[in-house]
């Protein structure tokens, strides 16, 4: 197998990297490769400095919607003669619209607090909802509530009752037709925005005023190296469940390309907890199982290791074709905050994670 010359751009912020403008910008399988000897490393990084409002379980595993609950509900209701008149040759699209118009409209009609939390109860007793997880969405939704009224905004009840609302429509929907990723799952736009959704749904929880983007140039010498066909991948700490959101969200007004043609690597939890799954669905998303967690159970290690297998094969197709960019957690560090200042900084990275 051939080396291939990468420039790092390297500390122990969010690291980048990509092709050398002397290295062949459509990567193929053989000749892709991370080769300690022949890479070049810059001082220069990118870093990521989020005010995110720190708190327990906002994000659904642990912004004011552009459309508010009342808008989504007449959506739906306009899609009902849309699938009356959807075409034989868009039957996959029809099939995503009768889902969306016969679920449970439980969560599309609330007006309050009241109303929405008596709505988890009424699907508990209908047999539609798991008594497990309906306490899980009480707990998301006070912890959500608590953290966008850290805020101050004037539009908090509001923000609250709208985002959490469409948060638990599109999960009662997974729970009645589950959705399953595939190894390369693509982000999904239509009939449903899930990225827009999960874009209004951070938003609130992040303090512009005090986040920035370090060194935003190198995002412009990203767009020009992916207009010509690199390939890039970022390699960063992970912090919580909602990374790519918050990177998307401190990037759209500068590089809105960037922000919404990531792809990110997935682990299993991010796919299957039910919480977290209409989240995941708006993003780019190679997924795998972690090497970690592979032989948790015995009888499911070898279906684990043919996904992996599936998910390489379709990764090494997409860096084939070029112009991709990917981000990876390699060991999913933490960033912990200095016992004596209490500053947050970038955890301990090794340079070789990458080669394990």
């Amino acid at each position: 197998m051939s080396s291939l010359s990468l420039t790092f751009f390297a500390t122990t912020a969010p690291r980048v990297l990509v092709p050398s403008s002397s290295s062949n910008p459509k990567l193929s399988p053989s000749s892709y490769s991370f080769s300690a000897t022949t890479a070049r490393w810059h001082s220069t990084a990118v870093s990521f400095r989020s005010g995110a409002r720190r708190t327990s379980a906002t994000c659904p595993c642990a912004s004011f919607s552009s459309f508010n609950v009342r808008a989504m509900a007449k959506m739906v209701q306009d899609r009902e003669s849309a699938v009356s008149s959807s075409s034989a040759s868009d039957e996959q699209n029809k099939k995503m619209l009768n889902i969306e118009v016969n679920h449970s409209r439980t969560f599309l009609d609330v007006r309050s607090e009241q109303d929405l939390l008596s709505g988890i109860g009424r699907e508990v007793e209908a047999g539609r909802l798991p008594s497990n997880l309906a306490t899980g969405m009480e707990e998301l939704y006070h912890n959500y509530k608590n953290a966008v009224f850290q805020s101050g905004n004037s539009r908090a009840d509001e923000i609250v009752l709208s985002n959490m609302a469409v948060a638990f429509d599109r999960v009662l929907l997974d729970i009645e037709e589950p959705f399953t990723f595939s190894s390369y799952h693509k982000s999904m736009r239509e009939p449903f925005d899930y990225y827009m959704f999960g874009q209004n749904y951070i938003r609130p929880l992040v303090d512009f005023r005090s986040s920035y983007v370090g060194n935003v140039s190198l995002f412009f010498e990203m767009e020009e190296k992916l207009n010509q066909g690199h390939n890039i991948v970022l390699i960063s700490n992970h912090q919580t469940e909602a990374d790519p959101a918050i990177i998307a969200l401190l990037l759209e007004s500068t590089n809105p390309h960037v922000a919404e043609n990531l792809t990110y690597i997935a682990g299993d939890r991010v796919i299957t907890d039910p919480l977290c799954k209409p989240f995941s669905m708006g993003r780019n998303l190679i997924c795998v199982y972690s090497k970690k967690h592979m032989l948790d159970v015995p009888e499911l290690i070898e279906m684990k290791r043919k996904s992996n297998t599936r998910s390489l094969k379709e990764m090494a197709l997409l860096l084939r074709g070029g112009s991709q960019i990917i981000w990876i957690a390699p060991s999913g560090g933490r960033d912990r905050p200095d016992p004596v200042t209490g500053e947050w900084y970038p955890g301990v990275r090794h340079p070789l994670t990458l080669l394990q």
